[in-house]
């Protein structure tokens, strides 16, 4: 539970800086950029989350690898990170910073499942469809699913919207039963 109100605090307070300095979306893709660094190197990544090390050292590979290609802020933010011993959390908390921007912008974020991957066209069609649905605007990240038969399974703000071939069987079933 103390994971999320850091998540929370440090998003919150990365949100709120960024917001005040017109920096949001410069601010979110220069994370963006820094997890997958992370993410490409994990023993980049661990050796920022290591205890071993010092918060100088850190600091001081931070500004040589980060130092000119970021802005201020966000290498900031970094060093913040680094003195208060949150980098383990350094990805719970772009999440929640881009959570954050979607809510300001309200943008609602989810997934739909496809067995192969959608074209451009058809994200773009189901997102227009399911923005009209919840009468907000929607972004949707598409991931395949082998478990499907066809179909798709939309999973947005708690509530599925399940179009899968698996799921009108199962109710053309239902509906046989009970005839």
């Amino acid at each position: 539970m103390a994971e999320l109100t850091v998540e929370i605090t440090y998003g919150k307070a990365l949100f709120e800086a960024a917001t005040d300095r017109n920096k949001v979306n410069v601010i979110l893709e220069e994370l963006k950029e820094i997890s997958t660094i992370f993410q490409k190197n994990p023993t980049f990544n661990e050796f920022f989350n290591t205890p071993v090390i010092s918060g100088s050292e850190k600091k001081q590979v931070i500004e040589q690898v980060f130092g000119d290609h970021i802005s201020h802020e966000a290498l900031s933010f970094l060093m913040v990170l680094i003195d208060k011993r949150r980098m383990t959390s350094f990805n719970r908390i772009v999440k929640e910073y881009h959570k954050l921007i979607n809510q300001d912008h309200r943008i609602s974020q989810g997934t739909i499942f496809s067995v192969e991957p959608l074209t451009d066209i058809q994200l773009s069609s189901f997102e227009e469809k399911t923005s009209k649905l919840l009468q907000k605007k929607v972004k949707l990240v598409n991931k395949t699913d082998a478990t499907l038969l066809g179909g798709i399974k939309i999973f947005i703000e708690g509530k599925i919207i399940d179009a899968s071939i698996r799921k009108q069987l199962r109710d053309l079933e239902g509906s046989i039963k009970q005839a």
